[in-house]
């Protein structure tokens, strides 16, 4: 019948327009900031630094290898590593202390928001978050980001990329066994010592 693509096309815009008035999954906007839409767990806006202490600057997992500042297409990363080393607060790295950034600074005016310093980060510090209200009246301070305004829990990870953070933690997890094993099998493997001879025993010739 002619025309009957039409007819059907105005049939489901109306549905929609009076089915809004009864039913919120229909609607195709929402009042904000009064009401706000979930983020979906795939999306990405800025990178943040991972810690897992309750101190920020203590529990960074970040060693200052800067593979992300090198790997990062616009360069907007900018790190200086550290001339001393931290105890390792993860206990990943064997209880071996580490270097961390002195200066970890990220321009966000600058940041395509591509995720490659998050694939290629061998320590699963860095991680992309989900934040879009991010304007500023600081033309200048304010969207170059330095490492205490980038460092985040490991709970806002889990919260905001649930799936992934869980198989970073699986991931971690398995390192620090294994690091734990190590002394263990080391002391396994070593020869055992000769009982020390007793004080006073005489010798025979």
């Amino acid at each position: 019948m002619l025309g009957i693509g039409i007819i059907q096309g105005l049939v489901e815009t109306a549905r929609n327009f009076f089915g809004s008035y009864t039913s919120k999954q229909r609607l195709t906007t929402v009042q904000f900031p009064d009401e706000r839409l979930i983020q979906p767990e795939a999306a990405r806006v800025f990178p943040f630094l991972v810690y897992d202490t309750d101190d920020w600057e203590k529990g960074l997992r970040c060693v200052a290898c800067k593979i992300c500042e090198v790997e990062c297409p616009p360069q907007c990363i900018s790190i200086t590593k550290s001339a001393d080393k931290k105890p390792d607060y993860s206990g990943i790295y064997s209880g071996k202390p580490q270097f961390y950034p002195e200066k970890f600074d990220i321009d966000v005016s600058v940041c395509m928001s591509c995720q490659i310093c998050v694939e290629v980060c061998p320590f699963e510090a860095i991680k992309m978050d989900n934040a879009f209200e991010l304007s500023t009246d600081d033309r200048f301070g304010g969207l170059m980001w330095d490492k205490q305004r980038l460092a985040m829990p490991n709970s806002h990870y889990q919260a905001i990329h649930p799936t992934d953070a869980a198989e970073s933690d699986a991931a971690l997890a398995e390192k620090k066994a294994k690091a734990e094993a190590k002394p263990a099998a080391a002391a396994a493997a070593a020869p055992a010592k000769p009982a020390p001879e007793k004080a006073g025993a005489a010798t025979e010739r």
